[in-house]
């Protein structure tokens, strides 16, 4: 991608472009996405719980340590719900996902806006 270009592209954590279902109960989380090892990755994240209970996840951004992580708590039954909004990754880092209370109830879509460096 040459300098200054800018590209939408999926999460490279889901198939074709569907949604991802998170799995992981603790981390190393489920993957979301990886960032490109040059290009600057600007990602937007929305997560959605379509049962009755409301659900604390654990964003690993990069890294499992303390400084990198953000506990966010997706409400239930409310549609999509706006998580990550423009942050941005590169150096082949990646962004998993946990859900310390129950696995397979939180589902997460978004996207990224990839610019050529």
């Amino acid at each position: 991608m040459a300098a200054g270009d800018l590209t939408k592209i999926k999460l490279s954590g889901s198939t074709d472009g569907m949604n991802i279902l998170i799995v992981a109960t603790a981390t190393l989380g489920t993957t979301i996405h990886t960032a490109h090892a040059t290009d600057l990755d600007e990602i937007y994240l929305n997560a959605c719980i379509p049962g009755a209970t409301s659900r604390e996840v654990t964003i690993e951004w990069g890294e499992a340590t303390s400084t990198k992580v953000t506990k966010v708590t997706i409400p239930a039954a409310a549609g999509w719900f706006p998580v990550v909004e423009g942050k941005l990754l590169t150096n082949s880092l990646v962004v998993t996902v946990f859900c310390a209370a129950a696995a397979n109830e939180v589902v997460f879509d978004g996207y990224v806006l990839r610019h050529g460096q």
